[in-house]
């Protein structure tokens, strides 16, 4: 896909780039931050190993701000032939596009694939050059006759930008867990409510009665037989529901090459054989829960290995916030609590960006009231940190 702009900046050149191997990885990393899903290994792995690519609707379109031959800023962008793995759920404005006879798909996005973790979106150290990453892919929809334009899960700083942007603003949440410095597992529980902790107690003793054990496997540590078996639980969950997993098994190999120190494998052993797995991911800050599997029905093995071991994780090794995924209002009775995610979006038509735009504020409505209601897991607030 050739498309090259020239913004206000004079100096600036801005340019499509359909393999993110074309851009610098040290160059781009030091536009990313932390973040390990916009790690430009990570979004090389999804390219090369074909889980990402025009032949499955997500066709990489990354925009690449230069000055002077130097990468200044940057976003991760795919032209999408369809809206799975996105987590910001649209397919009913794809019905309605297709009841008045007209096109929604292909449209762009700005977003890590399969991946719904709030982070950085606009690549770039001020304002202005994130102001001119989204007005030009703005340009590049009404280029390429795409219905519209999304940015998926951006957080601060990006959101300066969006809100002085004509772009629909799109509240949703996900569940958190936050350290409020705990010592140990105990010292958590002991601030949740007597019925949330006295059920954790339960599940736990029942498993351990079953025979099942946990161990954290780092990234680095890790061997071919823990990522096998991994991969089997993985894709046996997809199996349950009649389909395929996104990821290859391939994808998670790159990665333990290429960002083996931000991987970490939370298996379950029944009398010492592995029944379970948890992949989660990790930076300095987070622990990331992604994806899991069983090969054995258990109670309680799901909460305890998707959710209980990755707090314990983050506990012991001094993480302040476990990220429990999309979606799951059983996670609150783990100890998560909602956290406000966000997206934003344009639609050239503009009688359907009108009618989102209502339904956005109702939706928005709905969503602020739901989580006020939700109950807290606390019998305390826990301590304001120093």
């Amino acid at each position: 896909m050739h498309f090259e702009a020239n913004p206000s900046d004079a100096e600036a050149v801005i340019r499509v780039i359909s393999r993110i191997a074309e851009l610098p990885a040290d160059a781009w990393n030091a536009l990313a931050g932390d973040s390990p899903f916009l790690q430009h290994a990570f979004l090389h792995a999804l390219e090369a190993t074909g889980c990402v690519g025009p032949d499955i609707g997500w066709e990489p379109a990354h925009l690449a701000l230069f000055r002077n031959g130097r990468l200044d800023a940057a976003m991760p962008l795919y032209v999408k032939h369809h809206s799975w793995g996105e987590f910001v759920f649209d397919w009913s404005w794809a019905d309605a596009y297709r009841r008045q006879g007209l096109n929604y798909y292909p449209k762009l996005v700005c977003c890590v694939p399969f991946s719904p973790v709030p982070g950085p979106r606009l690549l770039a150290g001020n304002d202005a050059d994130r102001t001119m990453l989204v007005e030009t892919a703005l340009e590049l929809t009404r280029e390429l006759g795409l219905s519209s334009f999304h940015i998926l899960f951006p957080t601060a700083p990006d959101h300066a930008v969006l809100e002085a942007l004509p772009l629909m603003h799109r509240s949703g949440f996900q569940f958190h867990w936050n350290n409020a410095g705990y010592a140990d597992f105990d010292a958590f529980l002991a601030a949740l409510t007597h019925d949330k902790r006295k059920k954790i107690r339960q599940e736990r003793k029942k498993l351990a009665r079953l025979g099942v054990t946990f161990r954290w496997v780092e990234g680095r540590d890790s061997r071919d037989a823990d990522w096998d078996h991994f991969f089997r639980c993985y894709a046996d969950t997809y199996a349950r529901h009649r389909s395929e997993p996104h990821l290859n098994r391939a994808f998670f190999a790159t990665l333990r090459k290429t960002l083996p120190d931000n991987l970490l494998l939370i298996i379950a052993d029944r009398h010492g054989e592995p029944v379970a797995c948890s992949f989660c991911m990790k930076d300095g800050q987070r622990l990331y829960g992604r994806h899991w599997g069983t090969l054995e029905y258990l109670p309680g093995l799901h909460f305890e290995t998707c959710y209980q071991q990755g707090i314990e994780y983050a506990i012991t090794h001094g993480l302040q916030v476990f990220e429990g995924g999309a979606q799951g209002e059983h996670k609150l009775a783990r100890g998560l609590v909602p956290i406000a995610t966000h997206s934003w979006h344009w639609l050239e038509n503009s009688g359907f960006r009108e009618a989102v735009d209502r339904f956005l504020e109702r939706e928005t409505d709905a969503i602020s009231h739901y989580m006020d209601e939700l109950e807290a897991p606390f019998r305390h607030e826990p301590p304001p940190k120093g």
